[in-house]
């Protein structure tokens, strides 16, 4: 008998079983999209490290570190974990005070509904991207522990992910993310400590490490490379519509800002233990060819029945809790800012509720026909987080915390910004095409402020004042 696919197989019941029962208490699109803005702290930081701690955040990091060390990997844990704690003291509070939905409500109320829908058409394709990497990574979990075709294995982890999301939103999502994270977390603190034991102890584990896989900066990094490793993280998802969403299903102000804050602090406690199996793992398993390999490779080595059966479960657990927050995101902004606008007079709240649980299913369906036919879908997880959050966060930034620029601002900094990404990235190779985009994003939103302004005290005939008086004219 596989017991391995036997316990996937009832894990993933037991997951799929609790967020049916929750789902009885969904009632309103609110419910559906926010938990009804009623998680305490603890959930409510739960929900946030877990749906940000995906598989990939445990593979990669390890990898990172067994082929080139800290100077290999800043975004995870370190960026990401930053990216959360400044979501805390900076953003969190002011969003939850203004009652939003999706960050693009921010963009309807302060530029005005053209705006909102196309920073919704910006922002939903890196989620669907995101849901598609993790579908994919479901599917090859069963497909091992299976002997399954890898195109069963994903269309049933679609099927499952797709049907539990739908029917449970953020609240069965929060919920799950409870036995999710716990079980992520023991998965990693067995391996990390199988590991120590291995390397024979603490002291001799540290002893084992590469002296040069400690320093922060590699040789051949540039000034501009090193901080671009750093911004895509922290810069790139800070206004996330999947950080945002766990932010304001809070209860509080007070409580958004602890929660993202705590979260973030268990994000890094966390992923260090990824870092530190990738540092001691160079050692127990030299000259692997694929470094992400290090981490499956340990673990088949040291952990074996009920214990193998728990990581492979934290595994799940990590792929669950971050596709099913990429998809209510991808269809909170479909249905909230673009199809529910369309419909004159807007929609009722019922008809708002029915219209974001279909928006999960279409936008799962199309994250499982990307799972089945991206071969190389992981390489775009990066590509993702970089596609359009430069604009975003530059219009994020002014809107909520300043007046200066209006609409025209918004809409040139939106496009600039993914328009020279997607140039630095894709055409001229550059070696920090998202600092750039940020930088082009901020020139573009200024300068659209300053022509508006002439513009505008032409036509009163009023002097010339500085970009500051913009929109007092």
């Amino acid at each position: 008998m596989n017991w391995l696919l036997f316990g996937i197989v009832g894990y993933v019941l037991v997951q799929f079983a609790i967020g049916l029962y929750v789902a009885r208490f969904i009632k309103s699109e609110q419910d559906f999209l926010l938990a009804g803005r009623r998680l305490g702290l603890g959930l409510a930081a739960f929900t946030i490290f877990a749906t940000w701690f995906g598989a990939e955040s445990s593979v990669s990091a390890a990898g990172s570190m067994y082929a080139r060390g800290l100077s290999g990997e800043t975004a995870e844990p370190f960026g990401y974990a930053l990216c959360l704690i400044l979501m805390g003291l900076v953003f969190a509070a002011p969003l939850w005070r203004r009652g939003y939905v999706t960050i693009a409500d921010l963009f309807r109320e302060r530029y005005s509904p053209g705006v909102e829908k196309l920073a919704a058409v910006l922002i939903i394709p890196a989620s669907v991207i995101w849901a598609a990497a993790q579908i994919r990574a479901f599917g090859q979990v069963l497909a091992a522990a299976g002997e399954l075709e890898v195109t069963v294995a994903v269309t049933l982890a679609a099927l499952v992910v797709i049907i539990y999301t739908a029917r449970g939103g953020l609240l069965a999502s929060a919920v799950t993310d409870i036995v999710q994270g716990s079980v992520l977390i023991l998965g990693l603190v067995l391996l990390g400590w199988s590991v120590m034991q291995a390397a024979g102890g603490w002291q001799a584990a540290l002893a084992s490490i590469d002296p040069a896989k400690l320093q922060w900066t590699g040789h051949d990094d540039g000034l501009l490379a090193t901080l671009e490793k750093w911004a895509i993280p922290i810069f790139g998802s800070v206004l996330a519509q999947e950080l945002i969403a766990r932010t304001l299903a809070a209860r509080s102000a007070a409580t958004a800002r602890r929660a993202a804050i705590l979260g973030g602090t268990l994000y890094l406690a966390a992923g260090l233990v990824p870092v530190f199996i990738g540092l001691v793992g160079a050692s127990l398993l030299p000259g692997l060819e694929e470094p992400e390999q290090i981490i499956p490779r340990l673990a088949q080595l040291q952990l074996a029945g009920f214990v193998y059966v728990l990581f492979a479960g934290a595994l799940i657990s990590a792929i669950l809790s971050t596709v099913d927050s990429a998809l209510l995101s991808a269809a909170s902004l479909l249905s909230h800012n673009v199809i529910a606008r369309l419909v004159p007079g807007g929609l009722e709240d019922r008809a708002r509720l029915v219209a974001a649980r279909w928006m999960v299913v279409l936008m799962g369906l199309l994250a499982w026909v990307m799972a089945l036919h991206a071969e190389r879908i992981y390489d775009l997880v990066e590509t993702a987080s970089a596609f359009g959050s430069s604009g975003v966060f530059v219009v994020g930034c002014f809107g909520l915390f300043t007046r200066i620029g209006g609409a025209a601002a918004a809409v040139a900094a939106l496009l600039t910004g993914i328009m020279v990404w997607i140039t630095g990235e894709f055409v001229l190779g550059l070696s920090a095409p998202y600092l750039t985009s940020l930088a082009a994003a901020l020139v573009a939103y200024l300068t659209a402020t300053g022509v508006e302004r002439r513009r505008r005290a032409t036509a009163s005939g009023l002097p010339h004042r500085g970009v500051r008086d913009a929109e007092s004219l």
